[in-house]
Parts: structure tokens; C-alpha cells; sequence
């Protein structure tokens, strides 16, 4: 049974659900088996290494699924930031149909670009100001951001049931409810809400699909919702992660006094100081950390 809403009809998919971009989560198999259940699935372009990886992965993709899926672009301080004007390229050349952006200002002129070339733009916010911004760029479809979110929930510490009210009053072009949403009911409650569907990135973690190891899939399970934490608030980049001995270590030197600079936490952070079969997984930055 296909549920109909503004999402779905743009897009030509049967259920109203995004799988949400995710570092080294969004891979080809995962978003194929979205897309091939009904949804939209994503690839998360910078965690494919390269433009050319990522064109690599579309085309993998494509190989297991006929249905539309989307490419993820995030644009988030870095010491050194990627090529994003060349993986936007990539998405042009292959024809991707739907690129969903997120971040600051260094995404207006990708918006900006991919919209040139037909590309449907999901534009990522936490803010209503910030989505008005965004459909002035020429986004075509909002995804609005509660603080509920897993990732970067940004800086006004809105919920969401407050952050989607003022959406459906304010905005002009349609939008998607993120942060939080995992089910049915939650599905029900953001189409209720004005929402033309639910963005979700945490709950197909735990898929069979999900190419991450069964340690943190099993953690993810068994956890509730006291089990997380915020890091690099201090930093103004606030991150919602597992609450862990890492995140916890993060947390405890950003209060220390006089705070601290991301250079002191860089090396707790960094994927290569993790063991390969931990549940100790926080949101890794960029490799280039």
C-alpha cells in the first residue's frame, strides 16, 4: 500500500521515508535495499573517499536496485575540506536524481549548482530561518532537523514538535521531519504535523544491510534514550553520540577551565585510535582529523 504525500510524488517512490545520510553507513547496499523496499536511500558521498569512488558507488548501486535513490552532501567545519564542488560534479554526471545537502554557507553554491542541473535538492536545517535561506538558494524540499537528532542537532536546542509547528506556518515549499523518527507512529505523527514524511538515519543502522559490525548494532538495541550525549558543544558543532568512555572523555575536557580547542580532543576522536570491534563508535569527523 503506497502512503501518497508531496514526498512521494516528487520523487516516485511508495513510502515517505528518507534514509538519512550517514558516515561510512550510507553504502550501496543499504541504499538499495531502502530504495527497493519503497523508500529513498541514500549514499553518503564523503564516505566513499573520492568523487571517483563515489561514482564508483552510484553506479554499484544501480546495480542492485532500479528505484531512484539520492546522494548525501554535508558540509561541516574540516581542517581541510573535500572537494565538494567535484563530488556535486559526480552526482551531475550520473544523473542522480536527489542530492540531500546539510550544513552552512559553503553549501549555497552546490545548492545552487545541482538545482541548475535538475537535480531535486533535499536541504537539511535546524532552524526555520535557515530552511527560508535554503529554498532561497533554490532547495526544493526542506528536511527539518529536531534536536532529537543523532548527529548534528545544531545550536538553538529546538525539539522538533516545536521546530515542525513553525515549519508548517512559515515555510512555502514542503518538508520532512528528522530527528527521532523510527517507526509507524512516528511516521504518523510527522505526516500530522504537516510533515510530507520522516527522514531517518539511526533506526537502518541495525538492518541486515547496515555494512557496520553486529558489536554496535547489538549496543544500539539494547540502549534507551538516556544513552547518549552531546560533544563539541563548546566548539559550536554540537554532535548528539552514544553516551561511551570516549564521548564522556570528550565532554570532560570541554568543561575543563579555560574549555579546549579541537586540537586536544582530535586524538581521542580519531577512528584510527579506536580497535576495530569496539562499541566505543562516536560520530568520527573526516579522515583528514
Amino acid at each position: 500500500m503506497a502512503i501518497v504525500t508531496e514526498l512521494t510524488r516528487a520523487l516516485g517512490i511508495r513510502i515517505p521515508a528518507v534514509q538519512g545520510g550517514m558516515m561510512w553507513v550510507g553504502m550501496p547496499k543499504l541504499a538499495a535495499a531502502v530504495s527497493e523496499a519503497g523508500g529513498l536511500g541514500i549514499l553518503t558521498a564523503l564516505s566513499q573517499g573520492s568523487p571517483e569512488d563515489l561514482r564508483t558507488a552510484i553506479r554499484k548501486t544501480r546495480t542492485l536496485t532500479s528505484k531512484p535513490f539520492g546522494v548525501n552532501l554535508t558540509f561541516l567545519p574540516t581542517m581541510s575540506p573535500p572537494p565538494y564542488d567535484q563530488y556535486a560534479k559526480v552526482i551531475v554526471d550520473e544523473k542522480v536524481p536527489v542530492c540531500e545537502t546539510a550544513g552552512g554557507p559553503a553549501a549555497a553554491p552546490i545548492i545552487q549548482m545541482l538545482r541548475k542541473h535538475g537535480v531535486y535538492v533535499i536541504h537539511k536545517c535546524t532552524s526555520v530561518r535557515h530552511a527560508k535561506t535554503a529554498v532561497r538558494l533554490g532547495a526544493n524540499m526542506l528536511s527539518i532537523d529536531g534536536f532529537e537528532c543523532a548527529g548534528h542537532p545544531g545550536e538553538d536546542d529546538i525539539g522538533g514538535v516545536v521546530l515542525l509547528a513553525r515549519a508548517a506556518q512559515d515555510l512555502k515549499v514542503p518538508f520532512i521531519a528528522s530527528g527521532g523518527f523510527a517507526n509507524g507512529r512516528g511516521l504518523a505523527s510527522a505526516l500530522a504535523l504537516g510533515a510530507a514524511g520522516v527522514n531517518m538515519g539511526t533506526a537502518f543502522m541495525v538492518v541486515d544491510e547496515a555494512e557496520i559490525h553486529d558489536n554496535v548494532k547489538d549496543t544500539m538495541i539494547r540502549s534507551t534514550e538516556r544513552d547518549t550525549i552531546h560533544i563539541f558543544r563548546t566548539l559550536h558543532n554540537t554532535a548528539r553520540v552514544y553516551k561511551n568512555k570516549v564521548a564522556e572523555e570528550v565532554v570532560a575536557l570541554e568543561r575543563r577551565p579555560g574549555g579546549c580547542e579541537f586540537k586536544d580532543i582530535a586524538h581521542i576522536i580519531s577512528c584510527s585510535t579506536l580497535p576495530d570491534f569496539c562499541t566505543q563508535t562516536v560520530s568520527c569527523p573526516p579522515r583528514d582529523h
